[in-house]
């Protein structure tokens, strides 16, 4: 709990984006990633080496622009930052341990955006990403967490609100001339101890993708994580040459 409080007091971020509750979510995230190392090691393994085949046979290789770098933990920085010739790492915090993985990279910069589209100050997807000179872009296991904050705001919203951060995002990449590696979980099994299925959640909000390149399955939170005798596993999928949703 310190260690979440002092990551929580000193991580730089825009006001809007603590009272938004994106300072809260990432520092969660990092204390869950810690008491999970060992049931996420293969999920992170496997989103690294996506990354990795996506960007192999790139003609150029000037900008490589990674959105939802969050943790750096799913991102292949060291091998980006040799070969490209500056790396951007987009998301709306930067916590302290991502700060000083990046020090090792004079190339790699961090900008702070909020991806979901909504509030007034944040960039799009053209605006990060539609420069000349980006050859790369990853959307990092970043899709179905974009409509979670919005959708938990107090006070009434759109039904459709979820499927319209997913399609918006998606809308973006599917326009960019850069090549786009997207990497997202797309839907939450929860599991009893017995391997019975007792829940399933859509984490794309009805979208669908079409046929990935790879697929796998996350234990984001095995037993005794979130409750002594269920676990919840997601679905992934990886599209190295991502051209745009399923029609």
């Amino acid at each position: 709990m310190l260690i979440e409080l002092l990551h929580w007091l000193t991580t730089p971020a825009p006001l809007a984006h603590r009272r938004r509750g994106y300072v809260r979510e990432s520092v969660l995230l990092l204390s869950r990633s810690r008491r999970c190392r060992s049931a996420w090691a293969g999920h992170l393994e496997r989103s690294r080496a996506a990354v990795i085949a996506a960007c192999a046979n790139l003609p150029r290789r000037r900008i490589a622009v990674v959105l939802g770098s969050g943790l750096l933990q799913d991102v292949p920085l060291a091998h980006l930052a040799e070969r490209f010739e500056a790396v951007h790492l987009v998301d709306a915090v930067h916590l302290w341990p991502a700060r000083r993985a990046v020090r090792a990279y004079p190339n790699v910069r961090l900008v702070t955006a909020d991806l979901t589209g909504l509030s007034g100050g944040s960039a799009s997807l053209h605006d990060l990403c539609a420069g000349a000179d980006v050859d790369f872009v990853v959307s990092a296991n970043v899709l179905s967490q974009l409509p979670i904050l919005p959708l938990d705001r107090p006070g009434p919203q759109p039904p459709d609100l979820g499927r319209r951060i997913v399609a918006a995002h998606l809308d973006g990449l599917a326009a960019l001339a850069a090549r786009v590696c997207l990497l997202t979980d797309v839907e939450q099994v929860e599991e009893d101890r017995a391997g019975r299925v007792t829940d399933r959640l859509d984490l794309l909000h009805g979208v669908r993708l079409g046929e990935p390149d790879r697929r796998w399955t996350w234990d984001l939170a095995p037993f005794g994580e979130a409750a002594r005798d269920m676990r919840q596993r997601h679905q992934v999928q990886a599209f190295l040459d991502w051209r745009g949703p399923e029609t």
